[in-house]
């Protein structure tokens, strides 16, 4: 299937996938996907490192960087490797004039993709219907006075 699935799919996939993660309650199921299809653009030679940028907000106030990859019309951010701050030149500031084309994509379509780009061979798991356990209860004879629900089980 990854002879089927052109780069520019991919890269608007990774787009959709990378733009719901910065606003999703699990970030990192998200963020790893799109880390394992660029690593693999990158293997595959369908995306290359441009360079270094600094982070806009760093935590704990220390200067870092990220690798500014370019797949396609789209150009990405993931974590540097140690061999990148040797042999990738340093970009300095983000140009925040700079916007990825506008691409409109589901998000179950762009998992999807990643997913069968990322991992090919793997069906996708069906999660097991919970079966809800049956309550044996004894019956409640029509008596005039109180029983308690609490003695029945």
């Amino acid at each position: 299937m990854n002879k089927q699935l052109s780069t520019q799919n991919i890269a608007v996939a990774i787009y959709t996938v990378n733009r719901h993660a910065k606003t999703a309650i699990d970030k990192k199921a998200l963020y790893t996907l799109k880390n394992e299809a660029i690593r693999k653009l990158l293997i595959e030679g369908r995306a290359k490192k441009m360079g270094l940028h600094f982070v806009e907000n760093p935590q704990y106030s220390k200067q870092s960087s990220t690798v500014l990859v370019e797949c396609g019309e789209f150009l990405f951010h993931t974590l540097p490797e140690k061999g990148d701050f040797d042999t990738l030149p340093h970009l300095g500031e983000q140009d925040q004039a700079y916007r990825n084309p506008k691409e409109r994509m589901n998000l179950r379509t762009a998992r999807m993709i990643l997913t069968n780009y990322v991992q090919p061979h793997t069906q996708p798991k069906s999660r097991p219907q919970k079966k809800v356990p049956k309550l044996e209860r004894s019956p409640i004879s029509n008596s005039t006075r109180f029983r308690s629900s609490y003695f029945d089980y």
